[in-house]
């Protein structure tokens, strides 16, 4: 029993020890968190860092996990990152042999290295929306916890963690352009206001990029979208000008809006630079030359189907009476009832 009590004692004494003591551990032995919920790292920042790093050191510990691995040859011990991901690659560039840690309890369980690797990113505010996203998702699908119960954990509300998720729902190329900073978070509000409309929202998209489109801007235009559609579907909706929106959008490539009147109406076509004017522009005067084509090619094909114009026996009027004196005149005349 006293030996049972002793060996508790120590591991406490011993966990205790650990958390509260920094030791110095050679940068090779170390390995990157597994759960590292954040994927793009600015290559001048980490430089920046990794010339304070050898002016300075490291002034903020790691905090790792330890690990003994059984080989061959012998025991080895080896640390696990928690947290401390920049500062572990700054090191690497900055060529150091060793940096301080603090060493946390390797019982510490999976959900808890991720959730303090999404903390420090946060309260650093080094996460993008995109892996911040990501990270929350991991938490719900691997671990199943509730949006509540993210927002308890990560010191947030349930709607920060649930807008975060939302974004998850756009396509792969504009959370590629959110990640790279070439759109904002902001822009992702009025692009998910279409989320259902895959054309416009892609229409969209070209213009925060092309024209870069404010966040205020883009939601007017969402906002504007979603007002057209539901008038049409409750005042005047009309199927075919629907369909033949859709259709004009689908072939140019950009955002159409056909408005109809009494007598005729009005086409608007929304272009975002010089050349795709000229590309609607070519678009229009090669179906403007198949059709023309189209025409002349049926024309020929007409003509070759023209019968030849032949000469027609004349209509023959004369009396049984007329027809037998003027056979008898020929015979009278006729070249047998000559001689030489």
């Amino acid at each position: 029993m006293l030996k049972y009590i002793d060996k508790i004692i120590k591991k406490v004494m011993s966990s205790q020890f650990y958390s509260d003591s920094i030791f110095w551990v050679e940068l090779d032995k170390i390995k990157p968190n597994p759960f590292q919920p954040r994927k793009e790292f600015d290559a001048a920042r980490l430089k920046d860092l990794a010339e304070s790093i050898k002016q300075y050191g490291v002034l903020q510990p790691l905090v790792v996990t330890r690990n003994e691995v059984v080989k061959e040859d012998g025991i080895f011990v080896e640390y696990e990152l928690i947290s401390g991901e920049r500062r572990l690659r700054a090191s690497k560039i900055a060529g150091v042999s060793q940096v301080p840690v603090v060493i946390r309890s390797n019982e510490e369980s999976n959900l808890m290295k991720l959730e303090l690797a999404i903390i420090e990113n946060l309260q650093r505010e080094d996460l993008n929306a995109v892996d911040r996203a990501e990270a929350f998702q991991q938490l719900v699908k691997e671990f199943g916890l509730k949006h509540v119960q993210i927002a308890q954990k990560m010191g947030k509300s349930r709607e920060y963690v649930s807008n975060s998720l939302r974004i998850l729902l756009l396509p792969g190329h504009m959370l590629l352009a959110l990640r790279e900073g070439k759109i904002s978070e902001g822009h992702t509000r009025p692009l998910l206001m279409l989320v259902d409309r895959k054309e416009e929202q892609e229409t969209l998209f070209k213009e925060i990029m092309y024209k870069k489109m404010t966040v205020r801007d883009a939601e007017l235009v969402a906002r504007k979208i979603a007002t057209e559609r539901a008038r049409k579907k409750e005042i005047i909706f009309d199927p075919e000008i629907f369909s033949l929106e859709e259709k004009f959008t689908e072939s140019l490539g950009t955002r159409v809006h056909i408005e109809k009147g009494q007598n005729g109406g009005k086409l608007t076509i929304d272009f975002f630079s010089n050349d795709d004017l000229r590309s609607i522009l070519d678009l229009v005067e090669s179906q403007k030359k198949r059709k023309s084509d189209e025409l002349l090619n049926n024309h020929i094909s007409k003509v070759g189907e023209i019968k030849p114009i032949t000469e027609e026996a004349p209509i023959d009027d004369r009396s049984a009476e007329e027809k037998k004196a003027d056979e008898e005149s020929e015979e009278l005349y006729s070249v047998k009832n000559f001689s030489l």
